[in-house]
């Protein structure tokens, strides 16, 4: 059973369609060990207690970020979590955090990277006139949306779309191409070769 840790910041619906898919059997061999955020008021957090999860604040104010990602990795291996989940997590990982867990922190980013990283993506894709943006699962490493690609989902623009609209409906391709990617990650049937995710039969 792989043991896997949720970092948010927010209302965590990525969080959320996780553990429903892993409640459904959709997801297969992973529990939740513990949901962590920045911020003691994330609305995920009150999500992953109503299911009965280790919920956890770790305040991030004021405190020196090398500082704070240690007490977080300290906190996954307390929980003994083999795979970190970031569902919205509004802060940059130190180096510390990520040579902690090699290749086992996985993100979502809500365009087709590498186009549009960082902050409103949607609105970056919305406003640039591409045709076609989505949203890509990848492993985390020290620079910001940049780690090797696990998975990516496609979604058309369309002629009555806005930046909201659209944000909408690559939530909805998130919500499933997130538990699809830790599948293919926990089921070990795969290498990472330079920047390049390959499947292995």
């Amino acid at each position: 059973m792989h043991k896997l840790g949720v970092l948010l910041s927010g209302r965590g619906s990525n969080f959320v369609a996780i553990a429903e898919h892993i409640a459904s059997g959709k997801l297969r061999d992973c529990a939740i060990a513990a949901v962590i955020s920045n911020l003691a008021d994330a609305p995920g957090l009150a999500a992953a207690r109503q299911r009965g999860l280790n919920a956890i604040a770790i305040e991030a104010r004021g405190r020196k970020r090398a500082e704070h990602d240690a007490e977080i990795v300290a906190c996954l291996r307390e929980h003994q979590v083999d795979l970190v989940c970031l569902a919205g997590y509004m802060r940059l990982l130190s180096p510390g955090f990520v040579q902690a867990f090699p290749q086992r922190i996985l993100n979502i980013h809500p365009s087709l990277l590498p186009a549009f990283p960082g902050l409103d993506a949607q609105t970056q894709a919305f406003d640039y006139g591409v045709q076609v943006t989505g949203c890509t699962v990848h492993f985390v490493d020290e620079q910001l949306d940049h780690g090797a690609i696990i998975l990516q989902k496609a979604v058309p623009v369309r002629a009555g779309d806005d930046a909201h609209t659209l944000a909408e409906r690559i939530l909805e391709q998130e919500h499933i191409a997130y538990s699809e990617a830790i599948g293919r990650v926990v089921s070990g049937k795969y290498e990472v070769v330079g920047r390049r995710y390959l499947p292995k039969s």
